[in-house]
C-alpha cells in the first residue's frame, strides 16, 4: 500500500512538472503576444453629445452623435489625442439607407463600451508617448469621413449627411471638458477617419490655444486617385458621387478645389490636399494597403471571374504579372508622396510593405516585441520620435517580399467573398 502511495505521488509530481514545463514552453513560445492578450481590456463608455441638434448634428438616421473620452493624468493631463474612427463611404441612397440602419450610420447600433488599445492604451508599457494623454475616439456615423452637409428627404426617406456637423458639435462639447487648453493635441484616424484627418487637420489648430503643439497623424488613410487594373477610374468615380451626394464640395479646402477648379471633388483624395495642410503631418500606411489592394487597384468590377482572388488572399498566391501590378501600385503611392518625402521639414512617414490595413489602434502593430518594423524602429517609435521631434522621422520600407517583421492582415476567405458582393 505505502509503495503505490509512493507511485501515485511520483506520478503526481511528474505530471505537474510536465504541465509546468508545457505552460513554460507556450509563455516562451508566444512570447509578449500572449501577454498583451492578458493584459486587462481598457473599456470606455460612449458619450452622446446633447447640443447636437442645436447645431444640426445627426448621423444618418437622425441619431446623436457621440464619442468615447478616457481622460489623460499626470504629465499629459493637458495632452489630447483625438482619433477618428473609420468604416468606409456611402455613395448613392441606396447603400446610405442600408447604413443608416447600421453602426456605420447609427448611433443606435453602436456598442456603447469601445477597447482603447495601441495609440489609445493608457498603458505605458504598451504605448509610451501617449499613454497619460485624454484620449478620444469620435464614432463615425455619416459615411463622408466627416465631411458631409446635406440633408435628403422624399417624402418616405430621410437621411442626414452632416459629418462636418458631427465634427464641429463634438469638438464644441470637449472645449470645456479641457481640449480648449490643450499644451499639446494630436488629430489621427484610421482609413476613412484617417482621411478625415487630411480634411480636417488644419481646421482643428483653430479651436486650440495659439500656444499649442498641435499636429496630425493619417493612419491608412491615403487612398490613392488610381486606376484600376482595367484602367478604369473607379475610386475616383466613387468618390465624385460621395462628394456631391452628401455636399462635401463646400467643407474641402478651398485652395485646393480653387487650384482644382475642373474636378474640385479630387480635393477628397489626400495626394491633392497634402501640400495645403500647413500643420504638421505624419503619414502611416502600408505600401500594399488591403483596402485599396481590393477596391481601388482590383475592385469586383475589374475582376469579375475572379483571377485575383488566391493573390487576394495570399500575396505568396500572386503570380509574376500580378505581382508587377502590386509592385507598380506601391512605387505610384511612393510617387503621390514624394514632394512631401523631400521638402517637408514637419512632416512624418512610415510606409511599411505589409498587406494591412490600420496599423495605430492595434497593439500587435503599434508596439510589441515583433512589431511591425522599418529600419529596426517600430510604428510607435516613429510617431514619437516625430511628434516630439526627438528625430527626423520618414521610413519607407524596402518592396514586398523583404520584409519579415511584418503582420500581413488579410481578410478571411468568408469575409473575401462577402466585402465582393458588396461591392
Amino acid at each position: 500500500m505505502l509503495k503505490l502511495k509512493r507511485e501515485r505521488m511520483a506520478t503526481t509530481t511528474m505530471n505537474a512538472n510536465a504541465l509546468l514545463v508545457a505552460i513554460t514552453l507556450a509563455l516562451l513560445t508566444c512570447s509578449t503576444r500572449c501577454i498583451y492578450s492578458a493584459e486587462r481590456r481598457l473599456l470606455v463608455s460612449m458619450t452622446l453629445v446633447r447640443n447636437a441638434p442645436a447645431l444640426g448634428a445627426f448621423c444618418l438616421d437622425g441619431s446623436l452623435p457621440a464619442y468615447h473620452l478616457h481622460r489623460g493624468f499626470g504629465a499629459g493631463a493637458r495632452n489630447w489625442l483625438l482619433q477618428f474612427e473609420g468604416g468606409g463611404w456611402c455613395n448613392d441612397i441606396e447603400s446610405c439607407l442600408e447604413r443608416a440602419k447600421s453602426r456605420r450610420g447609427s448611433t443606435r447600433y453602436m456598442t456603447k463600451w469601445e477597447v482603447f488599445s495601441g495609440i489609445l492604451s493608457n498603458n505605458a508599457s504598451l504605448n509610451p508617448d501617449f499613454y497619460n494623454w485624454n484620449r478620444v475616439k469620435l464614432r463615425y456615423c455619416d459615411g463622408a469621413s466627416f465631411a458631409g452637409d446635406a440633408v435628403f428627404k422624399n417624402g418616405t426617406s430621410l437621411l442626414y449627411f452632416r459629418g462636418q456637423k458631427i465634427w464641429e458639435a463634438i469638438i464644441l462639447d470637449l472645449l470645456p471638458k479641457g481640449l480648449g487648453q490643450a499644451r499639446k493635441a494630436l488629430l489621427s484616424g484610421c482609413s476613412a477617419g484617417g482621411l478625415a484627418s487630411f480634411l480636417h487637420c488644419n481646421n482643428f489648430t483653430k479651436y486650440l490655444p495659439s500656444n499649442a503643439s498641435v499636429k496630425c497623424l493619417s493612419d491608412a488613410g491615403f487612398f490613392l486617385d488610381e486606376r484600376d487594373i482595367t484602367l478604369n477610374h473607379t475610386m475616383r468615380y466613387f468618390v465624385k458621387d460621395v462628394v456631391s451626394l452628401q455636399g462635401v464640395g463646400k467643407n474641402l479646402d478651398e485652395n485646393c478645389t480653387a487650384s482644382s477648379l475642373d474636378f474640385p471633388e479630387l480635393c477628397f483624395f489626400p495626394q491633392y490636399a497634402l501640400k495645403f495642410i500647413t500643420t504638421p503631418f505624419f503619414i502611416l500606411n502600408s505600401a500594399y494597403d488591403v483596402y485599396q489592394f481590393h477596391h481601388i487597384l482590383v475592385p469586383s468590377s475589374a475582376d469579375p471571374h475572379g483571377h485575383w482572388n488566391r493573390c487576394k488572399l495570399n500575396p505568396a498566391a500572386c503570380n509574376p504579372e500580378q505581382l508587377n501590378t502590386l509592385q507598380e501600385f506601391r512605387r505610384d503611392m511612393i510617387v503621390a508622396m514624394g514632394l512631401f518625402y523631400k521638402y517637408s521639414r514637419r512632416g512624418g512617414l512610415f510606409i511599411n510593405s505589409c498587406f494591412a490595413h490600420c496599423q495605430s489602434e492595434s497593439q500587435d502593430t503599434w508596439f510589441s516585441a515583433d512589431s511591425p518594423r522599418v529600419h529596426n524602429k517600430t510604428i510607435a517609435e516613429a510617431v514619437g520620435d516625430w511628434y516630439f521631434s526627438r528625430r527626423i522621422t520618414k521610413e519607407i520600407d524596402c518592396p514586398y517580399p523583404c520584409d519579415t517583421t511584418c503582420h500581413n492582415l488579410i481578410p478571411s476567405t468568408q469575409a473575401l467573398v462577402q466585402d465582393l458582393r458588396s461591392h
